[in-house]
C-alpha cells in the first residue's frame, strides 16, 4: 500500500477532517452541533455555488473573476427592486435576475475572449462597475424585508427529518458505486488503474462525513432546501466537466491554449462560456444571499470573490489552470467554513481570523507551484 500516495491525493480530505476534529474538541462540540451544522450550510451556501463557477475561469489558465461580488450586489438590487418595491411575480422577478446575470457575463466575456483583454482587468473593472450600478438602483439604502413565499423558497426545510438520514445513506452508496463503476471501465479499456486502498479509504471517509452531517441534521429541522440546491448544482457541475465534451475543453484550453487551438477547440468560445456561466452562478448566489439576509444592501457581496478563488485554491485548482474539480472545490469551500466557523465560536479576534485564513491560502498555492517544480 502507497501510503504517501494515499496521503498526496486525499490531503484536503485529511486536512479537513483534522481541522474538523481539531475545533470540535476546542469547542466542546459546538461545531458539530446539528444547529451549527446548519448555520454553516446557510452560511457558506453562496460560496460554494460562486467556487463552482470560478473553478472554469481558473481552469482556462489560471484567470480568476473580481467581479463576482459586485454582480451579487447588483443582482440583488434588482430583486429587490422587482419584488419589494414593485411587487412583481417572484418567479418572474427571478427569471430577470438571472437574465441580467447572463446579460453582464455577455458584456465581459466578449471584451475577454474576443478582444482579448486580460480577464483580470475586465474583471477588476466590472468590480467597479457593477457595484457602482447597485448604488446606484438602491440609491445607497437598503431594501427589505422580502416576501415570506420568496424566504420560503430558499430557507425552508423538507419537514420529514428521517429524509435527511435517508438521502445521506443514498448519497454514499451512489458514491462508492460511482467509484468502483469507473475503476471497472478503466481496466475494461486498460487504463493505468488508481490506488484500490486510497479509493477504499477515500470512500470510507466520505461516507461517513456524509452519513455523519445528514445524522446531524435529521436532528435539527429536517433537510434543508438549500442544500438540495447547492446538490443539484455540483452534480451537474460535476458531470458537466467530467464527462461532457464542452466541459473537457476548459482542461484542455488551460493545458496548452495553443495546442487546444491547433487541435479544432474555439478557444474564444471557451473563455466566453466561462465567464457568462461565473455571472449566471453570481446572479443565483445573489437570489441565496438576499432571501439568507432578508434584504439588499449596498454591502452586499464585499470579498465575495476572495472566498470564492481561496475555496478553488484550497481545494485542489492549479493556479496555472487546467487542473482541478468541483468536487474538490467543494471540499476547499467547507474547509474555509469550517475554519471561519471554529474560530468564531472559540472567540478569535477577527484581525486573526484573516491572518490564518490568508497563510492557509498562500500554504495551498504554494503546495500546487512546489508539486509542480518536482514533477518538472
Amino acid at each position: 500500500m502507497d501510503i504517501k500516495g494515499v496521503i498526496k491525493k486525499n490531503t484536503m480530505i485529511i486536512a479537513l477532517i483534522l481541522v474538523a476534529l481539531f475545533f470540535t474538541v476546542r469547542t466542546n462540540g459546538a461545531l458539530l452541533a446539528p444547529s451549527n451544522i446548519n448555520n454553516l450550510i446557510a452560511q457558506n451556501s453562496y460560496v460554494v455555488i460562486l467556487a463552482v463557477g470560478m473553478l472554469l475561469c481558473i481552469l482556462t489558465g489560471g484567470n480568476i473573476d473580481l467581479s463576482v461580488g459586485s454582480i451579487v450586489c447588483l443582482v440583488g438590487a434588482i430583486a429587490g427592486k422587482l419584488i419589494v418595491n414593485a411587487g412583481m411575480n417572484i418567479w418572474l422577478a427571478i427569471l430577470i435576475c438571472l437574465g441580467a446575470g447572463i446579460l453582464i457575463g455577455v458584456w465581459q466575456g466578449f471584451w475577454i475572449a474576443y478582444v482579448r483583454i486580460p480577464p483580470f482587468i475586465v474583471t477588476l473593472s466590472g468590480m467597479l462597475l457593477w457595484r457602482g450600478v447597485a448604488l446606484l438602483v438602491l440609491g445607497g439604502l437598503t431594501i427589505s424585508p422580502f416576501p415570506d413565499y420568496y424566504l420560503t423558497l430558499f430557507n425552508s426545510y423538507i419537514p420529514n427529518k428521517s429524509l435527511a438520514l435517508i438521502a445521506g445513506i443514498i448519497i454514499s452508496i451512489c458514491f462508492v458505486i460511482s467509484v468502483f463503476w469507473g475503476r471497472m471501465k478503466r481496466a475494461k479499456k486498460g487504463y493505468i488503474q488508481t490506488n484500490l486502498p486510497g479509493d477504499i479509504i477515500k470512500c470510507i471517509a466520505i461516507s461517513v462525513v456524509v452519513i455523519a452531517v445528514s445524522f446531524k441534521l435529521s436532528q435539527y429541522k429536517g433537510l434543508p432546501f438549500i442544500l438540495v440546491l447547492l446538490a443539484v448544482i455540483v452534480a451537474c457541475y460535476t458531470y458537466y466537466t467530467d464527462k461532457t465534451v464542452w466541459g473537457r475543453r476548459y482542461y484542455a484550453v488551460g493545458g496548452n491554449e495553443k495546442a487546444a487551438r491547433l487541435s479544432g477547440i474555439n478557444t474564444n468560445k471557451v473563455y466566453f462560456m466561462a465567464y457568462v456561466n461565473m455571472a449566471f452562478l453570481s446572479a443565483v448566489a445573489a437570489l441565496v444571499c438576499i432571501a439568507r439576509f432578508n434584504s439588499s444592501a449596498p454591502t452586499a457581496g464585499t470579498n465575495y470573490e476572495m472566498d470564492a478563488i481561496g475555496s478553488c485554491f484550497i481545494g485542489g485548482a492549479s493556479a496555472y489552470g487546467g487542473v482541478g474539480t468541483v468536487p474538490g472545490v467543494v471540499i476547499g469551500a467547507i474547509f474555509m467554513g469550517v475554519l471561519n466557523n471554529g474560530m468564531s465560536i472559540m472567540g478569535i479576534d477577527a484581525n486573526w481570523q484573516k491572518v490564518v485564513k490568508g497563510l492557509v491560502l498562500l500554504a495551498a498555492v504554494a503546495f500546487d507551484v512546489i508539486s509542480k517544480k518536482k514533477e518538472k
